[in-house]
């Protein structure tokens, strides 16, 4: 894919963020004095708003979910071989075992996502909406880049290892 693509993929979520990011503290209806996301729990269905989906292709995709009081963002990572689909599963796992220093991470993803990260309105209270906006794209464009990265390290070393195998033979 080229970066115009990326740059279109990117600039729409950023868009979609910044409209949906209108959270507001709502108390849970059914216990009182408790808060709870209402985007993870779908107690009330008039709580909840219209989710979003923002597809780059059939391979990477984006699923933005709102209610009155939380935001969930879940994405679905570019996976085009066996290589790509093990060093992002490694590297998401690693990641999503350190969620609570992210903040916003979930430590499990929505089904059929690669990595999830949940917003509320205590977030939005303490954070501005703008950093927290850039880092959700700045994420999703470094996770990109150290996957490649990841992917090219991998096979230089097991060109590096053939060669080395190879010259035992010839000499």
């Amino acid at each position: 894919m080229s970066s115009s693509t990326s740059r279109l993929y990117l600039t729409c979520i950023r868009n979609t963020l910044e409209a949906s990011m209108c959270l507001q503290n709502f108390p849970c209806q059914e216990v009182e004095r408790h808060n709870k996301p209402e985007v993870e729990l779908k107690t009330s269905s008039e709580l909840l708003l219209n989710s979003v989906l923002i597809c780059r292709n059939e391979a990477e995709k984006c699923l933005i979910e709102t209610s009155i009081n939380s935001l969930r963002i879940s994405l679905k990572m570019k996976q085009t071989d066996e290589l790509e689909n093990i060093l992002t599963k490694k590297f998401l796992r690693f990641l999503s075992m350190r969620a609570e220093a992210f903040q916003v991470l979930r430590r499990k993803p929505v089904q059929g996502y690669d990595i999830s990260f949940l917003i509320t309105n205590y977030h939005c209270e303490q954070m501005q909406k703008q950093k927290l906006i850039n880092f959700i794209l700045q994420f999703m464009e470094g996770i990109d880049r150290e996957i490649s990265e990841l992917k090219v390290s991998v096979n230089t070393r097991g060109n590096l290892v053939a060669t080395k195998f190879l010259k035992q033979f010839i000499d």
